[in-house]
């Protein structure tokens, strides 16, 4: 894989410019969950000459493996990567859904192996080759019992399905326990349907990044990053530095976060 070389002396003031940064990351200023959508894998690959996007699609997969060591070292509790929407079930190329389809179980096997961190898919199963459904049900189970960090792969996720499939999932549990339409209507809380997305029962994000300097959120997280701060990153997925991502907490940290104002 080829990689950018940084210049000796350039990478030594980086290590300086970065262990200063690091000093002021205090855990009470750290979020406890960070969402990252790596976006820039295929314009890393065309920039670089590759015959094939996949290319960049397996260094940004290289790339979060990075990253979620840089959370975990830092005491970050939740991670969730951006690694597939459910609309580039539809709008990719088949080829380039296959490559991926196999990264993202390369990926999910890979880390589910890895120090004590638990690993879960969150979104749609709906779409997805079975290799893969099967790839992230068995890190899923493999990791059920770890207490390290909690990495959310978010494959085949969207928000606006998310949202729906919880308010199906509330409708659906009601009928079954014999309840009416009024009663729903009396109970329906945005805490309930915060307990009924795929996330249910984990913190919404503090902070969402996105990598290659675009400014969306590409359906990621709609209700739960209500109150989140967001963090834009020029550098593309695979080209994301460690300095880029202790910016992003320092800028986090720097922030008055107000809720709803």
């Amino acid at each position: 894989m080829h990689k950018r070389q940084i210049p000796f002396g350039r990478g030594l003031l980086y290590e300086v410019y970065q262990r200063r940064i690091r000093r002021g990351l205090t855990p009470d200023v750290v979020p406890k969950h960070v969402a990252m959508i790596i976006d820039g894998n295929r314009r890393w690959a065309k920039q670089l000459g590759y015959d094939s996007v996949s290319h960049g699609h397996r260094a940004g997969a290289a790339k979060m493996r990075e990253f979620l060591e840089w959370c975990d070292d830092l005491g970050i509790s939740v991670v969730t990567l951006y690694l597939l929407s459910y609309d580039n079930l539809s709008g990719r190329d088949s080829d380039e859904l296959s490559d991926l389809f196999e990264i993202i179980a390369d990926l999910a096997e890979e880390l589910s192996h890895y120090r004590n961190w638990r690993v879960q898919q969150v979104g749609s199963k709906k779409g997805l080759p079975e290799p893969l459904v099967q790839a992230l049900d068995a890190a899923d189970a493999r990791t059920a019992g770890n207490k390290g960090l909690h990495i959310n792969l978010a494959v085949g996720y969207g928000g606006r399905t998310e949202i729906t499939d919880a308010m199906r999932s509330i409708v659906a549990t009601h009928h079954a326990e014999g309840g009416t339409l009024d009663d729903l209507a009396e109970t329906l809380t945005p805490e309930l349907i915060g307990q009924h997305l795929y996330t249910g029962g984990q913190p919404d994000p503090d902070l969402v990044i996105r990598t290659s300097g675009e400014q969306r959120l590409s359906d990621f997280m709609l209700w739960q990053s209500a109150h989140s701060e967001f963090y834009f990153v020029e550098a593309l997925g695979p080209d994301l530095r460690q300095v880029d991502f202790l910016r992003a907490l320092r800028d986090y940290a720097r922030r008055h976060r107000r809720y709803g104002a």
